[in-house]
C-alpha cells in the first residue's frame, strides 16, 4: 500500500495542539500595552487581529509573525494600550474626515445613496486622534512600533510554547489508543481464526439454499454469491490494513512536520476497515470487538481534530 506517512523524517515527539493562550505586556513612560493571543482549531490558518486606533502600521506585521509561527488555526489576536498621561483632549484628523467624506459622497452619488454625513465616518479609524498620537513623528512611530512588536514576539513564544506543550500530551493519548487499536485488531484476527467451522457451515448452508432453489438460480448469479460468500467469510485483509493504519500513524507522531490533515484521512481509512469489519461479521464475539474498535476510532479522531 502506499506510504500514508508521507516523507517525514523521524525525531522527537512534534505533535502541536491547536489550541493555545498567552500574553505579554510592557510598559514606557508614554504608555503601557498587553497584548494577548488565543488559538483554536481551524481547517486553515485564520488571524484576527484587533488593534487601537493609531496603531495600523502594526497590521502587517503582525500577521507575518503569526504565519510565521502557526501553520493552522483559528488566533484571535489583540493590541489593548493605556496612555500613563494623555497630553490633551482628542483632536479630529480633518484631512483623513475629508478624504473619506469624498469618497463617501463619490459612491453615493456613483450608487444613488443617501448623501452621508461627517457623524457617519467620525467612527472610522484614524479620524479622532489623541493631542500624542497627532504629535509623534516618524521617528516615534518606528521606535514605538518596534516597541510593540518586540512585546508581540514574546507573546507569540509563549502561545508556541503552550501549543508544543498541548501537543505532546495529545501524543500520549493518541500512542494510548493506538495500542488499543492495535489490540482489538490482534483479537478480531484471533477470534476470526477459531471460527472456520462456523463460516464453512454457514458456507455450505447458503451454498444449499442457493442450489436448492427454485426456479433454479443462474450460474452467474451462482458465481456472484459464491464470490460474495467467500469475501464475507474473510476478514484478513481489512485487518491487515488496519494494522498498516495503525504503524502509518505512529510514524506520522514522530514526523517533524505538521501531520494534522493527513491523521484525518487516516482516520477514514480506519472507520472504513472497521464499518467493513462489523459488515462481515457473522459473529457476536467479532462483531462486538467490530463496535469496539469503531469507538476507540472515534475518541482518535475527536484527537486528531485538534492537531496542527
Amino acid at each position: 500500500m502506499p506510504d500514508q506517512s508521507g516523507t517525514a523524517k523521524k525525531g522527537g515527539m512534534s505533535i502541536i495542539s491547536m489550541t493555545g493562550y498567552a500574553r505579554s505586556q510592557g510598559s514606557c513612560p508614554q504608555f503601557s500595552w498587553i497584548w494577548e493571543v488565543k488559538s483554536v482549531n481551524g481547517k486553515g490558518l485564520e488571524v484576527r487581529l484587533r488593534l487601537p486606533p493609531g496603531h495600523d502600521s502594526l497590521e502587517l506585521p503582525a500577521r507575518d509573525k503569526v504565519a510565521k509561527g502557526a501553520k493552522r488555526g483559528n488566533i484571535n489576536l489583540s493590541l489593548n494600550v493605556t496612555r500613563q498621561a494623555q497630553s490633551g483632549a482628542p483632536s479630529v484628523n480633518r484631512a483623513l474626515l475629508d478624504s473619506y467624506l469624498t469618497l463617501a459622497m463619490d459612491l453615493a452619488r456613483e450608487h444613488g445613496l443617501p448623501t452621508p454625513s461627517a457623524e457617519n465616518v467620525m467612527g472610522l479609524r484614524g479620524v479622532i486622534e489623541t493631542a500624542d498620537e497627532a504629535s509623534l513623528g516618524e521617528a516615534e512611530l518606528k521606535e514605538r512600533d518596534a516597541l510593540l512588536l518586540a512585546s508581540l514576539d514574546e507573546a507569540l513564544s509563549g502561545l508556541t510554547a503552550m501549543r508544543k506543550a498541548e501537543g505532546t500530551r495529545m501524543s500520549e493519548i493518541l500512542t494510548l489508543e493506538l495500542d488499543e487499536i492495535e489490540r482489538l485488531s490482534k483479537a478480531a484476527r484471533e477470534t476470526a481464526a477459531l471460527r472456520p467451522e462456523a463460516i464453512r457451515n454457514g458456507f455450505k448452508s447458503k451454498l444449499d439454499e442457493l442450489l436448492n432453489s427454485q426456479p433454479p438460480v443462474a450460474e452467474e448469479r451462482l458465481a456472484q454469491e459464491l464470490a460474495l460468500l467467500i469475501a464475507k467469510g474473510d476478514v484478513r485483509e481489512e485487518l491487515d490494513r488496519l494494522d498498516a493504519h495503525v504503524q502509518a500513524a505512529r510514524d506520522m507522531l514522530k514526523a517533524t512536520d505538521p501531520v494534522g490533515r493527513r491523521l484525518d484521512f487516516l482516520c477514514q481509512e480506519f472507520n472504513r476497515e472497521s464499518n467493513t469489519l462489523c459488515s462481515k461479521s457473522s459473529d457476536v464475539d467479532l462483531t462486538r470487538i467490530g463496535l469496539a474498535l469503531k469507538a476507540v476510532i472515534e475518541q482518535f479522531r475527536e484527537q486528531v481534530q485538534n492537531i496542527e
